[in-house]
């Protein structure tokens, strides 16, 4: 899509609110500091190009912080509140995750609520069931502003595997007859801490369990399927299950040297994008286990103390655009499936996401099948704990 129709679609979106113009006008002039994780080059393309529409279109320019990991600019946040620091913070957005931002809504270390007060919320499924208003279980209650869809996924080399494990199960007797081809990224990461938690999901004896916060007997009860199935798994893993990639890239890069024959990603589009990057051969494809997998959506928030509150709504705000998302999801560009809800969008709208370029190693969203609730954030925590010392201490 060009620039001027996003431009000219944006304009026409913002609604002419009396107390949303006055949010305009306090962030005309305003640099956002957006901290995000800085480990993909297509989305930091997008946040680029994101500053180039914001500033065009409201004179709020974006500053993309490249983080490693969330957690850094919480505890930015929460060192300036120690300090006492409680108005001009270094941190205005963050691109947040389910246990960070359960961190900062314990600590009061957000601001708002303010996502009833986008003019683009409108677009959005905010009933109390919606995975809008819902962040690994914790309550969104309006304190961070949803971006962009993330569905856990695998991806696999179709010329080698023709016909991959069709659920999580599937994966021990698979690895039994094709040893050595398939690992996973290091449970301390959040890519091989989330192939633990889809296991999890499928094995446990009850799943709603999951939506609690862990104890030790409910620990003990949902963990005891999972560990049996993956002792049988570990022995025939690359490497003997000795040593594991450390994130989804490199572990991206050994599906592409013909090292093992699955890998995963959160994001539905990374296949066909690394596809066209060269970074996959032709022949990958991407598959879900039977029954759905993982999903939730990513959220930005604004600190407590942020320096310019108001150009990050501004910022969350223009995220929510039509036109914005439909340019995020188009594979061209990022390939990140829209937050929004189509039963919202009004007919040109519709027509601008059905427009969209398509590729044979992206899924449709009916492809991709139901999607499964995060458990609550601290079993994920635990998880990786007790795998670690079962298997690396």
């Amino acid at each position: 899509m060009k620039t001027s129709l996003i431009l000219a679609l944006s304009l026409l979106a913002t609604p002419a609110l009396a107390d949303w113009q006055q949010t305009l006008d306090a962030a005309r002039g305003q640099t956002v500091y957006w901290n995000a994780w800085g480990g993909d080059a297509r989305t930091n393309a997008f946040i680029d190009w994101v500053e180039d529409q914001t500033e065009a279109l409201y004179g709020v320019e974006v500053e993309q912080v490249k983080l490693s990991d969330t957690a850094e600019a919480v505890t930015r946040v929460l060192s300036e509140k120690s300090a006492g620091q409680d108005t001009g913070g270094s941190v205005d957005l963050i691109w947040i995750n389910g246990p960070n931002f359960l961190a900062m809504k314990e600590q009061d270390l957000l601001y708002g609520p303010f996502v009833a007060d986008l003019p683009n919320a409108r677009y959005l499924d905010l009933g109390p069931d919606s995975p809008a208003s819902v962040d690994f279980t914790v309550p969104v209650e309006g304190m961070e502003s949803p971006w962009r869809l993330a569905r856990f996924v695998f991806s696999y080399d179709s010329a080698r595997v023709p016909e991959p494990p069709r659920t999580m199960a599937d994966f021990a007797d698979w690895a039994a007859a094709h040893p050595g081809r398939f690992t996973h990224p290091d449970p301390s990461n959040f890519m091989g801490a989330t192939f633990l938690k889809q296991a999890l999901i499928e094995l446990a004896p009850d799943r709603d369990i999951l939506q609690e916060p862990v104890t030790d007997v409910r620990f003990a009860e949902a963990t005891a399927p999972l560990w049996a199935w993956y002792d049988a798994l570990r022995p025939n893993l690359w490497r003997g299950g000795e040593t594991y990639p450390a994130n989804e890239s490199v572990q991206q890069q050994l599906l592409n040297d013909g090292e093992v024959d699955i890998a995963m990603s959160f994001d539905p589009a990374s296949t066909a994008a690394a596809i066209a990057d060269g970074l996959l051969p032709e022949s990958a494809r991407v598959f879900v286990p039977e029954g759905g997998s993982l999903g939730n959506i990513s959220f930005v928030a604004i600190p407590y103390n942020a320096a310019n509150a108001e150009g990050a709504m501004v910022v969350a705000n223009f995220l929510l655009d039509p036109a914005t998302q439909a340019h995020m999801q188009n594979i061209e560009v990022l390939g990140s499936f829209s937050v929004l809800d189509p039963a919202r969008l009004d007919a040109e709208a519709k027509a601008v996401f059905d427009a969209l370029p398509s590729a044979p190693a992206l899924p449709t969203r009916e492809e991709l099948g139901p999607t499964l609730l995060e458990p609550h954030a601290s079993w994920m925590t635990r998880l990786t704990e007790v795998w670690a010392q079962r298997y690396v201490e």
